[in-house]
């Protein structure tokens, strides 16, 4: 199973525990878009969907797995959902006035998905990449972050190293980053109730966990199990997962 494969086996936890997005990440990404027409790009279970319903867009949501697909229009009946990838999006020509991807981005093919996002982009569209990331800043997440390691939490996962795992991504050169203007990153408070269950359950859905052979990722989740009951901010009952949602944005050139 490779990583970006990985997520239908776990599309129903994924559903139940992974964060939405910072409303105020979701309209800076939209601040400069020429319309209200925005698809969801590897829309997954619809976390970003259902922020962009709250804020009145007009979604479309584009999934290539069958499984979280199903998990999406259960959640979401009244959205327009359709199977289709980053690199063949089933959307005509102009027909959207923003390209959202939440937690999707890096992996998109993007020397074949940078002219296709353009494709369906208006003129002056914005194609947005968001992540949700951990307060690494603070120090029991940090000590989270060394205890589980890169499959569970990796570089764009934590606030100090985001910016830099993924400024590349539309860095105006050749081809298909070319199409887009130079692109900006800002980051917004956020925040997840959490238990250690819950937490380690959110956790669980990380690419590379669920890719790890089965004793190895016992082993991780055990030592993380073992870490969060021996601090205090975590031990006991609910707490405050501080995060903060990571936005790149960039607007369509409407020249090409």
């Amino acid at each position: 199973m490779s990583l970006s494969s990985s997520f239908g086996s776990a599309a129903s936890a994924y559903a139940e525990h992974r964060p939405d997005y910072a409303q105020a990440a979701v309209r800076w990404a939209l601040e400069f878009a020429p319309g209200s027409r925005v698809l969801d790009l590897g829309a997954g279970t619809g976390k970003l969907t259902a922020t962009l319903v709250a804020l009145g867009a007009d979604v479309v949501a584009v999934e290539p797995d069958p499984a979280m697909l199903a998990e999406l229009r259960r959640a979401m009946p009244a959205v327009r959902v359709l199977p289709g990838g980053a690199e063949a999006i089933p959307l005509p020509e102009a027909s959207v006035d923003a390209v959202l991807a939440g937690n999707a981005l890096h992996w998109f093919d993007m020397a074949v998905a940078g002219p296709e996002i353009a494709r369906v982009l208006a003129p002056g569209g914005v194609l947005a990449g968001l992540w949700n990331t951990m307060d690494d800043r603070i120090d029991w997440v940090a000590g989270l972050e060394r205890v589980s390691g890169s499959a569970a939490i990796g570089p764009r996962d934590t606030v100090t190293s985001w910016r830099a795992a993924t400024a590349d991504m539309l860095v105006p050169s050749t081809g298909a980053a070319a199409r887009f203007e130079s692109a900006e990153q800002a980051e917004f408070p956020h925040g997840q109730r959490r238990t250690a269950d819950s937490l380690i359950a959110t956790l669980a859905t990380r690419a590379g966990m669920l890719v790890m052979p089965e004793p190895e990722r016992e082993a991780t989740l055990a030592r993380i199990r073992d870490f969060l009951g021996s601090r205090p901010e975590t031990a006991e009952g609910e707490f405050n997962l501080p995060m903060l949602t990571g936005v790149l944005r960039a607007r369509r050139l409407t020249i090409g």
